[in-house]
């Protein structure tokens, strides 16, 4: 008889965890924001800007 693997078992049973989790994150993001803005993230907002430094040393 092949004994059971309780690592694949365990790793299972965290990835579904953590989907149920992140669904439920998802839910409640959706719940605080208003039906017109849609699912945008704050990070998406920021751009990465240059410092300029590279312009400032020309010359």
């Amino acid at each position: 008889m092949a004994k059971p693997n309780y690592q694949f078992e365990k790793r299972q049973k965290e990835l579904e965890k953590k989907k149920k989790q992140e669904q439920k994150r998802l839910r409640k993001l959706a719940e605080h924001q208003p039906a017109g803005e849609g699912g945008t993230t704050a990070g998406q907002d920021e751009a990465p800007q240059a410092d300029g430094s590279g312009d400032a040393s020309t010359g």
